[in-house]
């Protein structure tokens, strides 16, 4: 089988090629070049997609016998990952960038290289399953708890799963350093990454300024109550949950409940008035390709990092949802996906618009 595989420099994905080798296939190493590190000063080794992990997947695919191309996918990156990003923040939502990544880039773009290049499916060093169940394809976590990464695949259609390969799915992170160590490859021990490529050091705000090109302006921190609190820096500084660095002094400790971009205010709280049991979805994507025509039961998460929660999930048209939940889930944001699980199975998932019980502002 011929197979394009995406190689970021990472050892996931050089151990992802060498086991698709291994099985006989030919594979085509590639590297999508979204942004330049060095512009925005990021940390080479706490990154993804910067100009040395192009040359670590290069060598990787040489010590392979693999070819290997490089795809500019720069522009389009721009356009429908940062754009969003800053957009995103400035009307006071929080984005999850990754999640776009896979779904306009990797899960996109790829496929109309891999047709171009004669290969019948692409592969990633993700970690999650793909089964097929009679004539659906589904979505599971992988084996490795720890590294599971279906929570960011939740926009996978029908037709990109069928052509898509998770080699490392029923694998335990400590096995891929393993095989990778054995098969003498230098990156075995390279970190993995950890923050956003294009945002250096974790500073979201100062790359909405500079993309956005003007400053957020300065407004009112009020209360549940509409009073006001004191000023804030700027609505693209803060996130739902928030409590640290406000920069007002106050009595008691409190919390970002709601940034209301259209007031330009930032709504503070206490923590239990973070708590809601429902929350709207939009921009759904069921993984089986048609939306229920019932409410189900399932676990929901709303973070990349929550255990799921038990919830009732009534659908809205094709492309909605209704969630609500059997406990109050805290700091449930704008922005965020809600993926939906039946066991280890991803149902599918949506961006959540907003909850019920914060405060309107």
């Amino acid at each position: 089988m011929k197979i394009l595989v995406a190689m970021s420099g990472g050892v996931d994905s050089s151990v992802a090629a060498k086991l698709l080798c291994d099985e006989g296939n030919t594979c085509i190493g590639c590297t999508m070049k979204l942004y330049e590190n060095a512009d925005a000063d990021v940390v080479r080794e706490h990154s993804c997609c910067a100009l040395d992990d192009v040359f670590d997947a290069q060598s990787v695919a040489y010590k392979l016998g693999m070819k290997h191309y490089v795809f500019n996918f720069a522009d389009d990156f721009r356009e429908k990952i940062i754009d969003k990003f800053v957009s995103s923040y400035v009307n006071g939502i929080t984005p999850n960038p990754c999640i776009d990544c896979n779904r306009y880039m990797k899960f996109d773009k790829l496929f109309s290289r891999a047709d171009i290049l004669g290969c019948e499916k692409i592969a990633t060093g993700h970690y999650a399953r793909i089964e097929r169940q009679g004539e659906k394809y589904v979505l599971k976590k992988a084996v490795d708890p720890s590294k599971d990464q279906s929570y960011v695949l939740y926009s996978m259609t029908q037709s990109q799963l069928a052509r898509t390969l998770f080699p490392l799915g029923n694998l335990e992170k400590s096995e891929t350093r393993k095989i990778a160590a054995e098969s003498g490859f230098f990156n075995a021990a390279k970190p993995d990454s950890q923050d956003i490529c294009f945002v250096p050091d974790g500073d979201y705000a100062k790359i909405v300024e500079l993309h956005s090109g003007k400053k957020s302006p300065c407004g009112n921190f009020v209360d549940t109550d509409g009073n006001v609190l004191g000023e804030h820096s700027g609505i693209i500084h803060y996130t739902i949950g928030q409590h640290k660095g406000l920069g007002i002094p106050l009595s008691g400790k409190r919390y970002v409940c709601r940034i209301c971009a259209e007031s330009n205010t930032v709504v503070l709280g206490k923590e239990e008035e973070l708590f809601s049991r429902k929350a709207t979805v939009c921009d759904f994507n069921w993984i089986s390709g048609e939306a229920p025509k019932e409410p189900l039961r399932c676990k929901v998460k709303i973070r990349y990092r929550q255990p799921e929660q038990w919830a009732t999930v009534t659908p809205i048209g094709e492309s909605g949802a209704r969630i609500v939940f059997d406990e109050p889930q805290r700091a449930i944001t704008p922005g965020q996906a809600a993926v939906l699980y039946d066991g280890d199975t991803v149902l599918g998932g949506g961006v959540i618009e907003n909850s019920e019980n914060q405060y309107k502002g």
